[in-house]
């Protein structure tokens, strides 16, 4: 099975060598961290099976965000630390995209293009929704940053989680959003023009912005996502730690390029693609985030310093909720006992594995 760290194996020495010292550090770190993750490098731990007496090598992830093998359990964590904020209300997936003429500046200037740009997003959102013919309460934003496409090109854009419904400001109201409708979308994408624009030429004045992207329509879309708190978990896990692109959609690996699975999104179907080696890099590269730069982010409602309200705003949901009588729980078969930090041997699917003991990080030796 061919993966992102066979890739950069295969293509990053002469990628690096080509750019060299132009290279940002942010990207040299991803490319050293995907080729030792899981591997000896890193170090590990040693583990022998009580049944097959199969010795099993368990070696550490290098936790880099750009990683396609990293955040299974980082989300996880995540998900779970989440669940008791979420409120029962009905949720909005609102995406903002940033026009071609536009891409550039942000590209050359990530860490104050994409803050301003998710916080443009999220303000817009948060202003039109107070207005009483919308909903007329602050809402919640999560924002996310994605800048890639299925076939890894550059495009910036931000998925935002909006609150169907905000608490009132002096915190004694839930104000529900109507049914199916939010805000108007060709209004937020003015707004939210306008928003950057303003914020790009205060904080950065040196910049020369393409007078164009200011006087054409910005892509906005916004949906329904469902109600409750499975709906933000489901968005949170497909949205919140994705990556450019997963190994189960690198298919193919020669010496001059990689063959990819994508999905076309007009005809709605699988396609594949193959990208020339050096092509490749730098489009995932592209995506790799300066060091210290938030992809997610919370507005509004979420805000870290308004959790008080959170909790408010999740007593009037209750009480607006008259609690269904639960049926009678049913005797089901008694669960099966699984020893606490013993895991199951990948070998026979049978005995446990015992720790020998851990492994130090193999580095290589010099000259």
């Amino acid at each position: 099975m061919v993966d992102l760290a066979d890739v950069c194996r295969r293509f990053a020495h002469d990628h690096v060598a080509r750019h060299g010292a132009g290279m940002l550090p942010s990207h040299r770190r991803a490319i050293a961290d995907i080729i030792a993750c899981r591997s000896a490098a890193l170090g590990g731990h040693l583990w022998r099976c009580e049944a097959c007496r199969a010795e099993v090598y368990a070696y550490h992830s290098c936790g880099n965000r750009s990683c396609p093998r990293c955040h299974r359990k980082q989300t996880e964590r995540w998900l779970a630390a989440r669940t008791a904020e979420l409120l029962d209300a009905p949720y909005f997936h609102i995406t903002v995209t940033v026009p071609a003429e536009l891409r550039a500046v942000l590209r050359a200037n990530q860490r104050d293009g994409y803050a301003l740009l998710m916080k443009a997003a999220a303000g817009a959102i948060i202003e039109l929704a107070r207005d009483p013919r919308h909903v007329g309460a602050q809402v919640g934003v999560l924002a996310v940053l994605h800048t890639w496409t299925q076939q890894l090109h550059y495009h910036p854009h931000v998925h935002c989680l909006v609150t169907g419904g905000g608490i009132s400001d002096d915190a004694r109201f839930w104000h529900p959003a109507r049914k199916g409708f939010l805000v108007p979308v060709k209004a937020l994408a003015k707004l939210v023009r306008g928003k950057l624009r303003d914020a790009l030429a205060r904080q950065r004045p040196d910049l020369k912005l393409p007078a164009l992207a200011w006087h054409q329509p910005w892509v906005v879309h916004a949906t329904t996502w469902g109600t409750g708190p499975q709906a933000v978990l489901d968005y949170l896990a497909r949205y919140l730690f994705r990556v450019a692109i997963t190994n189960n959609r690198i298919i193919a690996l020669d010496d001059e390029g990689v063959t990819i699975r994508y999905k076309k999104r007009k005809a709605n179907r699988l396609r594949t693609g193959r990208i020339e080696g050096g092509e490749f890099m730098r489009r995932f590269l592209s995506h790799v985030l300066p060091k210290g730069l938030h992809k997610v982010r919370y507005f509004g409602l979420w805000h870290p310093s308004r959790r008080a309200l959170v909790q408010q705003a999740r007593l009037l949901l209750a009480r607006e909720r008259r609690p269904e009588p639960s049926p009678d729980p049913q005797p089901g078969p008694p669960a099966a006992v699984v020893e606490p930090g013993r895991p199951l041997c990948p070998c026979c699917r049978q005995g446990r594995l015992v720790h020998l003991r851990r492994l130090g990080p193999c580095h290589p030796l010099g000259p």
